[in-house]
């Protein structure tokens, strides 16, 4: 019985070191080295300052900015609470925070249909892409904001739709930060 009690220990041991320690610290070097930018989150920088992530999606307020699909989580686009809003369809709350989002959308760009999307809160909150539809939908805005052409405007949209992952996974999109980046790029 002794002899068990110490296989047991002993196996237990071991599992421990390799499955719990030298394993995740394998494959989290290999990952650093592999992939660095996926590793440590794909984040992105302008004048050495960390900005933002590729992968978490940001709240843009102002109109000279493309906004992203709302987030449920914590408080707004936060990685360490992410998660949707679990309200069902039919839940008030809900309605009434997409008929009040709708309605917000239309005085930006009246009779046109506002993209679900944009008034909408994905899985995970964090959400960093919008379809096409809802980045062109925004054009207008963005233009007359920033007081240039709504066809410059366009065409950089259009320069950063990303098409299905492998040509059939997924659905073309948007990032939302990497576009409002190459915003700010744009000569004055």
């Amino acid at each position: 019985m002794r002899t068990h009690l110490h296989i047991a220990i002993r196996f237990t041991l071991i599992t421990t070191v390799i499955f719990g320690i030298i394993y995740p610290l394998t494959i989290t070097a290999i990952a650093h080295f592999a992939m660095h930018d996926k590793a440590n989150g794909q984040l992105m920088s302008r004048n050495g300052v960390i900005i933002g992530s590729r992968i978490i999606g940001q709240k843009f307020t102002s109109d000279i900015y493309f906004h992203g699909r709302p987030s449920a989580a914590g408080n707004g686009y936060d990685a360490a609470n992410s998660g949707g809003s679990n309200l069902a369809p039919s839940n008030a709350l809900l309605v009434e925070h997409i008929q009040s989002a709708v309605a917000a959308y239309q005085t930006q760009n009246p009779g046109q249909p506002v993209p679900i999307d944009l008034v909408t809160s994905s899985a995970s909150g964090i959400d960093p892409d919008i379809s096409p539809a809802a980045a062109l939908y925004q054009v207008h805005t963005v233009a007359a904001a920033r007081h240039i052409p709504q066809e410059t405007v366009r065409k950089l949209v259009d320069a950063h739709i990303q098409g299905r992952q492998y040509g059939l996974l997924g659905e073309p999109r948007v990032n939302v930060l990497e576009l409002n980046l190459a915003l700010d790029a744009l000569p004055h």
